[in-house]
């Protein structure tokens, strides 16, 4: 997939057309920030509002429910506060939040936001797909990968299913869906969720992977309808505005499904990206994305708080 990683320095620039703030104003009513927090805090800007995404040729308009996190704001908060590695940010376009949390709360969640310039994916088989089916051989392929994670000192992990099945947006071209997965390390075993959603575009895909708990499916199910509709495509950049001629994607929305860009996330998160592995079944990459390494680690901050409301 090709990335555009010039593209994000532009987009920090391109950043001030948001309404940016600091956190004091973000979160105006908080006293609960320890001296810890404070100073990484201090170090993002918290942005509203329209935000160019040159990279995407697209715009994201980010409502007050929300705030947005620059690509150098992104990689603090995946490297510095969740304790992930420092190339973990490397391909992202920002990060997605919703306002009641700040990313150092301990039940904070976000999405982290990148384009794949694929090209045009169809959606022509969106209501035909065998979702039961593909799901299985997902599950098969990550079964037999599990001897090889073991070898490379990884843990093993089950796909225990759907935890929200797939659904495609027609309206707003987004196909979104989530995962139950359990990683099983020296007896002990952890349910974390794969949530992912994927805004077409004529020349690519928009990626929204969410870095959450299981126990946080509810909410992010209640965000997903508003981030589907987040993405504003340039003028003939839109789903709709496709002719014959444009590059084509060398995937559909099965692969979408079972591949999309996991493999290159969980690297980041540094868990087992099986690279080159395809499913024998269906010719697409299996993966296992953002698993229970980011589990909100946050080292930096120890003390016993609870989500803020």
């Amino acid at each position: 997939m090709k990335r555009y990683f010039a593209a994000a320095i532009l987009l920090a620039m391109a950043a001030g057309a948001a309404d940016a703030r600091p956190y004091q104003d973000m979160f105006p009513t908080r006293t609960d920030f320890s001296e810890q927090e404070k100073p990484v805090l201090q170090k993002l800007d918290f942005q509203q509002g329209a935000i160019r995404l040159p990279a995407a040729k697209a715009t994201l308009n980010v409502p007050e429910g929300f705030y947005y996190l620059s690509p150098e704001d992104t990689k603090t908060v995946l490297v510095d506060i969740w304790g992930n590695p420092p190339g973990a940010a490397a391909d992202a376009l920002g990060m997605l939040f919703p306002a009641q949390y700040s990313p150092t709360d301990v039940g904070s969640w976000g999405s982290v936001v990148e384009f794949s310039a694929d090209g045009y994916v169809s959606d022509a088989d969106a209501a035909t797909i065998d979702y039961d089916e593909l799901l299985q051989n997902i599950k098969d392929s990550i079964s037999e990968s599990n001897t090889e994670r073991q070898k490379q000192g990884f843990p093993t992990v089950t796909l225990v299913g759907w935890a929200s099945a797939p659904h495609y947006d027609q309206s707003a071209h987004a196909l979104h869906w989530a995962r139950d997965l359990v990683f099983n390390e020296n007896g002990n075993t952890q349910h974390t969720l794969n949530y992912s959603v994927r805004t077409l575009g004529r020349e690519g895909v928009f990626q929204f992977d969410f870095v959450a708990g299981l126990e946080q499916l509810k909410e992010i199910e209640t965000a997903v309808p508003t981030v589907t509709k987040l993405v504003q495509f340039d003028k003939g950049m839109a789903y709709s505005d496709h002719v014959d001629g444009d590059k084509i994607a060398a995937y559909g929305m099965a692969g979408m499904i079972a591949a999309g860009a996991g493999a290159k996330v969980a690297a980041k998160i540094g868990l087992l990206a099986i690279a080159a592995a395809f499913l024998k079944k269906a010719w697409i990459l299996v993966f296992v994305v953002f698993g229970g390494a980011v589990g909100f680690v946050k080292k930096l901050f120890t003390g016993n708080k609870t989500p803020s409301a």
